[in-house]
């Protein structure tokens, strides 16, 4: 090899920084804190079945309904109700959401895959210029607090449909451990305790009451029970219409009507699930079945792996290295450049997704990246040939709660759910008398086309605020086969975040061999094409950290500024099945210290 271009390869280049840096390390990681890693622990294991979920009374009532006879459906009908009790910051009859399910074809039967579309919808009286002032400017907080930033709830109708399609007991039968822990209630950890505590809850005096008891914050240890909503959860049990178009109903749009919002009874009796067909890509010999528009993350999580399939990832470095997340970040960068361009409600816009998923587009995509600079957003220019032109009418700019759970059966049914309030604790409004917590969904719209949402996200005139629309969303449940057999189910929360989460711990897992556990655990990355920056969180190798600046990358490390932040972001919650030995593996997010992972 020439001396020039030896001195230019790749692995000549990224020495000479990597040299560069060890000279600065010492003294720029003295003025940085690094938390310590968390515990190594084992996966957990079972041989039949298994749940996993951010709180462990909820993960009990998926484990008992499994128990009983209910199918992987059952169970996460029971999940997802029993989180609306004991993890309310985001778990949620008065939200929505998306389900993932992937049925074995037990009993001679095809294998089937179903996406259920429960997300919120946009009332019909909602406007595109709702959240603007006279001069056309987004009003702050608007859109995020408070009764006018409530979509039309539809965890309740995706949780029901579920049940009466693909579960195999009754309604009431999964409804059971959600109603007993509302009325007996469940005991408080510190950090539940904690977050009781919420600024967000103690503004609306309906929340201030059932969730802080006036004043009387929640201590550790002590019972929290939730009798109004024991109530609503019960009536839902004997008849699930109740909600959208009976008493329940009635007092969602009492409440929302007397702070200001939109809700009306006809857009409660309007709304309908969407069985959709889920997304389907391949990696490296694995099936990716992931999530269909309104949600965005299964199209750009698929477009991120067809760009990097054209490496060979473990040859470039170890898991979190600053080689592999050079090359992760620039695939990210050009998937999300096109979710803020081309992605909204599929019911309403004509969305691009063969092109996006096109693995000679990602090849085109792949050939503009510098194996060890970035390529800095504002220059990013799209293949030509493969996409139609982007809409226009707007410029970009400059410049997270939902919950997932996952679950298996002992016929091989997998369910992967993400449904969420949108912020921590939604609008932070509890409807009157019925004990749940109202979302703030209505931010996932584009509040004004060009600008950023809460999760500093660019939004696009294809998700722009329509009557009846539905918000596009980042979550993104995914279930991965190999040669026709489960291999693996994920998701997590996290708003923006959640796809570069799910494709992170499924790169960790394929290409990097890190167990479930550890997949789970390891610290995360995010790039999102704007703001023009790696975020990491704090227990991100300082030393990588280091190295990517002097690549030439913008790195903030999450809540640097504050020591008693962790500085995390994310819950994985993942469950994979052992390829030889056919044992269920589940890995529990340490970052959540009162959920679990159990099976039989």
């Amino acid at each position: 090899m020439p001396v020039a271009q030896l001195v230019d390869s790749p692995a000549v280049r990224r020495l000479i920084a990597s040299a560069a840096v060890l000279s600065l390390y010492a003294s720029v990681s003295a003025q940085m804190t690094q938390p310590p890693p968390l515990p190594v622990v084992p996966p957990v294991k079972a041989k039949h079945a298994m749940v996993v979920s951010i709180q462990h009374d909820a993960t009990d009532a998926g484990l008992e309904i499994l128990q009983k006879g209910g199918n992987a459906v059952d169970a996460a009908v029971a999940v997802g109700f029993a989180l609306a009790v004991v993890y309310p910051q985001a778990g949620n009859i008065g939200g929505g959401g998306f389900m993932l399910i992937r049925l074995n074809g037990e009993k001679g039967k095809a294998v089937e895959t179903h996406f259920l579309d429960y997300r919120e919808r946009a009332p019909q009286a909602a406007t595109a210029d709702m959240y603007l002032d006279k001069q056309g400017n987004v009003v702050p907080g608007l859109s995020t607090s408070g009764y006018k930033a409530i979509g039309v709830p539809g965890t309740v109708a995706g949780l029901v449909y579920a049940q009466s399609h693909y579960g195999k007991l009754s309604l009431a039968e999964d409804l059971a451990p959600a109603i007993r822990l509302a009325a007996n209630g469940y005991e408080l950890s510190e950090e539940e305790a904690r977050a009781l505590g919420s600024k967000n809850l103690t503004k609306f005096p309906e929340s201030a009451r059932v969730f802080q008891r006036g004043g009387d914050l929640y201590k550790e240890g002590q019972i929290f029970a939730q009798p109004d909503l024991a109530k609503t959860l019960t009536r839902i049990a004997v008849d699930p219409k109740d909600f959208y178009t009976g008493q329940i109903a009635q007092g969602i749009v009492k409440t929302v009507q007397k702070g200001g919002g939109l809700i009306t009874m006809a857009d409660l009796a309007d709304y309908k699930v969407k069985d959709r067909a889920p997304l389907v890509g391949h990696y490296k010999g694995y099936e990716i079945i992931t999530s269909p528009p309104p949600s965005s993350g299964g199209i750009v999580l698929l477009e991120s792996l067809n760009i990097l399939s054209g490496y060979d990832l473990p040859k470039l470095g170890a898991d979190r290295s600053e080689a592999q997340t050079h090359l992760i970040v620039e695939a990210f960068r050009r998937a999300y450049m096109d979710r803020a361009d081309y992605l909204g409600d599929p019911d309403y816009t004509d969305l691009p997704l063969k092109q996006m998923g096109d693995p000679a587009y990602a090849a085109a995509w792949r050939k503009g990246i510098d194996p060890v600079k970035p390529s800095p957003s504002d220059t990013l220019k799209r293949p030509e040939g493969f996409l139609p032109p982007p809409p226009v009418g707007f410029t970009r700019k400059e410049p997270m709660e939902t919950t997932q759970y996952s679950v298996v059966d002992k016929q091989g049914n997998a369910v992967s759910t993400t449904y969420t309030l949108n912020g921590t604790f939604g609008c932070g409004a509890t409807a009157e008398g019925l004990g749940f917590l109202l979302n703030n969904e209505m931010d996932d719209f584009a509040s004004k086309p060009g600008t950023m949402n809460m999760f500093h996200l660019i939004q696009g005139p294809a998700n722009a605020i329509a009557p009846g629309h539905r918000p596009l969303s980042s979550m993104t449940p995914t279930i991965v086969t190999k040669d026709g057999k489960l291999s693996l189910v994920l998701g997590s929360p996290g708003g923006s975040t959640i796809i570069t989460t799910v494709a992170n711990d499924l790169l960790s897992i394929v290409d990097n061999g890190l167990n479930v556990q550890q997949a789970a655990d390891a610290p995360r990355f995010h790039h999102q094409y704007l703001p023009d920056e790696i975020q990491v969180e704090k227990r991100f190798d300082l030393k990588v950290v280091e190295e990517l600046r002097a690549a030439g990358y913008k790195v903030s490390r999450s809540n640097e500024a504050d020591e008693k932040s962790p500085g995390v972001w994310g819950d994985s919650e993942l469950i994979m099945v052992d390829p030889k030995t056919g044992q269920l593996l589940a890995g529990h997010d340490q970052r959540k210290s009162f959920g679990k992972a159990a099976g039989y």
